[in-house]
């Protein structure tokens, strides 16, 4: 969040067109730690079909942008190399996940940088709904109440939604903004970008910025009106009882969108500012202390967030997005094994293979049955590889690759990977072996496949060998489970 207070004399917009319907059912998160708070019966339906976004998943990310800091000057400071790295970690999992992503340089901003725009491809483009939240932070700290807090819950609202690929009825639009810290300058940029026309496409912001607060609150942004009702609606069914987000006004990303009159709300647990007597009372925490007693300090690491205040955000962010966003038709999981003779028993089909690769020859045994995969173990130059298309179901909660492998060298190093195996999904890696690795029996390895979701993709295993000493790299029981 920046510093310094911004004037907001702006009317409030109505969210036209986008309407919110109470059932009777109570959305599901954590209990409160402090206090026992009662649910009202006041939550959508479309509570029942959001996700549950893993607090685990949102905070391994944190953990991600702590180390990047860590490795780049101790901060994520806009135009710094911390910036860039954190950038190009969001931007890689967003198109590994099968988003529109691009990148937007701000000349205008205090450090010239990247805006990073990541759009799903579904519902119509002149109905969008946008989710942002500033991806640097200040010199003096890694940032990661401020503001990797509200960068991964989106990061990870993000993967789970295309994870899940359901029917769209408004277009998602994602946004991580540079050089909020000194003057709120690549939200205003992007803005200024838009033409009238684009700006009018847009129905909606939300911003999160400090959204993990330790002795945190439950703010909203303009709190009472049509915008913020989903927000609000999620949180009321945990009995939260949000208040108005009076600290942050002018002070994130959101200002420039409503100068623009663009309608806004969004999330945050609070920054400097003092929590009162009342506030400790039905939320917990210390009254008379700040929100973050961190804010802006070199002690803003992983150890400055709430686990229990950043899973609310993140299953209200959710919320927010299938409410406003997604359609009935969400498709439904056919599940199942999607590698076919994962085995090997039934011969090649429907692999592709380099001759030989696919044997029953005794040379090495097979984990299960008689077949099994022996790519390379010739002991000299060499090129192998297997492969198979694969289609992976929308829909399901799950994707799980899974194989049994077995390395055998008669390499002598500890220090040199003169053999490899890769293995890709797509066009991307998810791993490299190499006679470094060599075991006596068969190791299973496992990998969340996720961000393939609906997408026919070529699973693909390469090895090759140098010129003496062999390596063999055996492969068997081959399964791509989707639930």
């Amino acid at each position: 969040m920046r510093g310094r207070t911004l004037s907001a004399g702006v009317a409030l917009a109505v969210f036209a067109g986008m309407t919110v319907t109470l059932a009777t059912q109570p959305a599901t998160a954590s209990p409160p730690t402090a206090t026992t708070l009662t649910r009202p019966i006041a939550a959508s339906a479309a509570a029942l079909a959001a996700p549950d976004i893993s607090v685990t998943n949102v905070q391994a990310h944190l953990t991600q942008f702590n180390a990047i800091a860590t490795s780049n000057g101790g901060n994520r400071r806009a135009g710094s190399a911390g910036y860039t790295a954190s950038l190009s970690y969001v931007k890689t999992r967003l198109q590994s996940a099968g988003y529109t992503v691009s990148e937007q340089y701000c000349s205008s901003c205090r450090y010239p940088s990247n805006n990073l725009i990541a759009e799903w491809p579904g519902g119509p483009a002149d109905q969008v709904v946008m989710f942002g939240a500033h991806l640097d932070g200040v010199s003096a700290g890694p940032g990661i109440n401020d503001n990797a807090t509200g960068s991964s819950t989106l990061l990870e609202n993000a993967l789970v939604l295309a994870a899940q690929n359901p029917t769209m009825t408004k277009r998602v639009r994602f946004a991580w903004w540079t050089d909020e810290e000194q003057g709120l300058n690549g939200s205003r940029f992007y803005v200024n970008s838009l033409s009238a026309t684009q700006r009018g496409y847009i129905k909606g912001y939300y911003n999160f910025d400090m959204v993990g607060s330790v002795n945190g609150g439950y703010f909203i942004n303009r709190v009472t009106s049509s915008t913020a009702a989903p927000l609000k609606a999620y949180w009321d069914s945990l009995g939260l009882q949000p208040e108005e987000n009076v600290e942050g006004q002018g002070r994130s990303d959101d200002y420039y969108f409503q100068q623009a009159g663009i309608p806004t709300s969004g999330y945050a647990a609070g920054a400097s500012a003092r929590k009162t007597s009342s506030q400790a009372a039905k939320w917990g925490g210390t009254a008379n202390s700040a929100y973050d007693p961190c804010y802006h300090r070199s002690c803003d690491t992983t150890a400055n967030v709430s686990a229990t205040v950043l899973n609310r955000a993140a299953d209200g962010v959710a919320y927010a997005l299938w409410q406003l966003a997604v359609g009935g038709g969400t498709p439904t999981c056919t599940g199942g094994q999607v590698v076919g003779n994962g085995g090997f028993e039934s011969g090649s089909t429907p692999w592709t293979a380099s001759s030989g690769v696919i044997t029953n020859a005794s040379g090495q045994p097979a984990r299960t049955g008689s077949y099994k995969a022996w790519l390379n173990g010739n002991g000299g130059t060499s090129t192998e590889s297997l492969s198979q298309s694969v289609t992976l179901p929308a829909g399901c909660a799950t994707y799980t690759l899974s194989f049994w492998l077995h390395i055998d060298t008669a390499e002598t190093t500890s220090s040199t990977a003169y053999d490899r195996l890769t293995v890709q999904v797509g066009s991307t890696t998810l791993a490299t072996y190499s006679n470094l690795n060599a075991a006596s029996g068969y190791v299973q390895r496992s990998f969340n496949v996720a961000g393939f979701a609906g997408q026919t993709v070529t699973l693909r295993f390469a090895g090759t060998e140098d010129s003496s000493l062999q390596t063999s790299f055996v492969v068997d029981d081959v399964t791509l489970q989707a639930s």
